[in-house]
């Protein structure tokens, strides 16, 4: 699984390949989902389709910090900031600006005063849904320089000790809060203040881990086996909960929840020591090709949404079984058709994909 293309791990470019088409599944499903009447079978369908995919945003969180923290490659600080920074910022101004030009064009029609309105929406923030995840990743490449310090002095129990916490602070207690609330453990969790283990720096230092360790295989199959309970639970508590209440729960989608970590830590190691690409050559090249325009795709895919949304169709159109894979393939092989042509631009295009 270690075959490189170029330079590049191959298991990584098909993981990376897969969360994006997961990626359109979760938004195509999730669309939906809320519409559909809870405990109908549409709603199962959908649910299961959104649930088992919602490992895509946190391994594409490992798969960044699986190569930016390898203590093996140098990341001077210039290259963090103009090398991927930059890159990320200039991304999040272009398409951001883009789609917010979308909606004031259809309020108001094309003009001046639009774009303005639109760039001042990119500087409020206020951005296409999707677009949080530069934000996000922005703010990881800002601690690279940190978490590189700590991977390369860290031994295996440091890194032990490090998922243990974060996964008791930055996952089961945020989502027993979101359950059943409780001051006094909101209280204590609040006055030990462990902001270092919180919010997806445990996904990025888990995707360097799992890339420099090897498993033994009681620990890789004790890893697929809590994966699929979190699909279990993922699903299975979705419709139990929106049951219960009437409507769409959707405290176990989020993506640290427990639940979701065991999901997506399953589906690396899956890829990593399971899947791979064909010896043949030039099909590992059009992985790798793909892969390449990933991020393209991920800012491209949402304008393939709103058209779908513009002429009326969704994941209910038809039925959702088969309506979430046919769609979700037409957005991913829309927006590639425009992602590739945009990074092959000079100097523009590796910063637009």
């Amino acid at each position: 699984m270690g075959k490189t293309v170029g330079g590049r791990l191959a298991y990584a470019d098909l993981l990376r390949c897969a969360a994006m088409l997961a990626v359109i599944v979760v938004h195509v499903s999730g669309g939906s989902l809320e519409a559909a009447a809870v405990g109908s079978p549409a709603f199962q369908v959908l649910n299961l389709y959104d649930g088992l995919a919602h490992w895509c945003v946190p391994v594409f969180v490992m798969l960044s910090g699986m190569f930016l923290l390898d203590p093996g490659h140098s990341l001077p600080l210039s290259k963090l900031f103009f090398g991927h920074i930059l890159r990320i910022a200039v991304a999040l101004t272009v398409w951001g600006t883009a789609y917010a030009l979308v909606g004031q064009v259809t309020a108001n029609g094309l003009s001046w005063e639009s774009v303005q309105a639109a760039l001042y929406q990119v500087l409020l923030g206020r951005t296409s849904f999707h677009l949080w995840f530069l934000y996000m990743i922005i703010g990881l490449y800002l601690v690279t320089p940190i978490l590189r310090a700590f991977v390369r002095g860290a031994s295996r129990g440091g890194f032990h000790w490090f998922f243990l916490l974060v996964f008791l602070f930055a996952c089961i207690i945020p989502t027993i809060l979101r359950l059943r609330p409780s001051q006094t453990l909101s209280l204590y969790v609040n006055n030990l203040n462990l902001k270092l283990v919180l919010g997806y720096v445990g996904y990025y230092v888990l995707g360097y881990y799992l890339k420099a360790y090897s498993l033994s295989r009681p620990a890789e199959y004790l890893i697929y086996v809590l994966g699929i309970l979190g699909a279990a639970v993922t699903v299975g508590g979705t419709a139990w909960l929106s049951q219960q209440r009437g409507m769409l729960v959707q405290t176990l989608y989020n993506y640290d929840s427990p639940n979701i970590a065991l999901m997506s830590a399953a589906v690396f190691v899956f890829f990593r020591y399971v899947l791979g690409v064909s010896e043949e050559r030039s099909r590992r090249q059009r992985v790798s090709g793909v892969a390449k325009i990933s991020f393209g795709i991920y800012l491209v895919h949402v304008f393939f949404l709103i058209l779908l949304r513009h002429f009326g169709i969704t994941a209910l159109s038809f039925v959702p079984a088969l309506s979430v894979p046919v769609l979700s393939a037409a957005v991913f092989l829309g927006s590639f058709t425009v992602a590739w042509p945009l990074s092959k631009l000079p100097l523009a295009g590796k910063y637009l994909t």
